[in-house]
Formats: structure tokens, C-alpha cells, sequence
């Protein structure tokens, strides 16, 4: 039974195609794995909706992961992760990984304790990356941007147009002026960007993605439980519940198409 439930996809769930980023480090450290993802791209984005709202579809997305048995789920979406994995947890058979807020890495990177956290509204009004920073260091600042222009922008793959360069700009100005040397990417679309967000920063600003130590924390879950696979070859099938011709092609930004199966499915 124990090897049956190694051979089991690890399941990752977005709102749309942000956690493409984090399944790009959950594959690069679990190179044998399979992954099932799901991205709600019908109905994103999640950061601007009630919190009634969007627990009643996580509650979707993780009935269906159960459905394809998962061993472990990865919520891979800030919003998601600051509403309460707890109630994913609650009510499934599988161990539940939310974002991490990577606080080792910002300590460490910050020198003058100025840091910027850039994610949608709902993330930076639950004051969640505030809280855990400052109950490690409480000196630190952490001034939170709501960037409510970026997610509609990149689903919509509107990279380097006019509107996406002008939000970029009007983000960055607002941490700039608080005199930031970190910044975090609290919202898994915003790693599609990080390029241009580290040239209008410049080279004095370290920006820290969370996928890395929530990859780390999702193989540490499995290897604990005995579920890590070291050996054969991982696949990966990607499922959304928008346009799936939309969807590769912002996929390919973050993974090699080919060697992934997309597929479109209705909660």
C-alpha cells in the first residue's frame, strides 16, 4: 500500500497560472515525481474576492485532487495559503503544503530592514507576511504593495506592453520611496516578471520568490512520511478550467511544454 501511495501524483492548485512558478521548483527538487496542477483560470483572480467566496472554491479544486489521489497537496497561491490551509487539512486524507513566506531568506538578505512585500490586496490586508517577519526580528518594516494590475495583465499574457511596464513602474516608485533593500514576490504570477521588476529595482534590492523554501518544505513532507520518489522519471499533467491554448502558452514561460499534458476540466 506504502509504495502504491509513493507512485501517487503530488497535486498543485492556483487560482490560474501563477503557481506554474512553484511547480517549476517543486520539479526541479523532486525531479522523479509526477504533478498534477490545477489552475482556475475561469475564475481568476482570487486576491479581490470575499473569503466566503474563495473557500468555496478551494473546496472545489481540493475534492477534485482527492478524486485523482493525490498523496500531497501544494497550495500553490499566497491568497489560498493566508486564508488557512487548516481547512484544507481538515477534511482530507492527503498533507497539505501552503506557500512559504520565506523569512529565513528576507532576514538574510536584508541589511537595512526595510522590506517590500508585493501581492494581491487580500494577502497584504491579512498582515500574515508581517506578522511571522517581525515575531522573528521585530525591528524589520515590511511595507505591503496590494498590485491589483499584475495578475489580470498576466494571465491575459499581456508581457511587455505598454500597461503592464506602466504597473511595474507605478509598484515599484511606491517601495522604492520606502527605501527597500528586499523584496518579497507574494503572489506566485509575479515571478513572470521578476526580470523586469529587478531592473526597475536595480541591483540594490534583492527580490526573494518563496517557491524555492516551499518546494524545500513540500519534499521535507514527503520524505518524512516515506512518500518521496528517488528514482524513475516524473511527468506532469496541467489542467485548467479557462482557455487551455492560453494556458500552454503562459506555461512556457516557466516549463518546457513538451514534456507536459494539458488538459481542460470542470469543477
Amino acid at each position: 500500500m506504502e509504495t502504491n501511495r509513493k507512485n501517487r501524483p503530488i497535486g498543485v492548485i492556483d487560482s490560474g497560472v501563477g503557481g506554474l512558478s512553484v511547480l517549476r521548483a517543486l520539479q526541479k527538487t523532486m525531479p522523479h515525481e509526477t504533478f498534477l496542477y490545477l489552475g482556475d483560470t475561469a475564475r481568476a483572480p482570487y486576491g479581490t474576492r470575499s473569503r466566503e467566496t474563495i473557500t468555496a472554491f478551494v473546496a472545489q479544486m481540493t475534492d477534485w485532487m482527492e478524486e485523482n489521489g493525490v498523496k500531497q497537496l501544494v497550495a500553490a497561491c499566497n491568497t489560498i495559503t493566508v486564508l488557512g490551509t487548516d481547512v484544507i487539512r481538515g477534511s482530507h486524507s492527503f498533507a497539505v503544503i501552503g506557500m512559504s513566506k520565506a523569512v529565513k531568506e528576507v532576514l538574510e538578505a536584508t541589511k537595512n530592514k526595510n522590506v517590500g512585500l508585493m501581492a494581491t490586496d487580500f494577502t497584504v490586508g491579512t498582515g500574515a507576511h508581517r506578522k511571522e517577519i517581525q515575531a522573528e526580528d521585530p525591528a524589520v518594516q515590511v511595507f505591503g504593495v496590494g498590485c491589483t494590475k499584475f495578475v489580470p495583465l498576466i494571465e491575459g499574457n499581456q508581457f511587455g506592453s505598454p500597461e503592464l511596464e506602466a504597473a511595474i513602474s507605478e509598484y515599484v516608485d511606491i517601495l522604492k520611496e520606502k527605501e527597500v533593500d528586499t523584496v518579497i514576490l507574494g503572489c506566485t504570477h509575479y515571478p513572470f516578471v521578476r526580470e523586469s521588476l529587478a531592473a526597475d529595482f536595480g541591483p540594490g534590492v534583492t527580490i526573494i520568490d518563496p517557491a524555492e523554501a516551499t518546494a524545500r518544505l513540500s519534499k521535507a513532507d514527503l520524505e518524512q512520511r516515506g512518500l518521496l520518489r528517488t528514482e524513475g522519471r516524473g511527468s506532469c499533467t496541467i489542467c485548467f478550467t479557462g482557455d487551455v491554448a492560453l494556458g500552454r502558452r503562459l506555461a512556457g514561460r516557466m516549463l518546457d511544454p513538451a514534456a507536459c499534458e494539458f488538459k481542460q476540466v470542470t469543477l
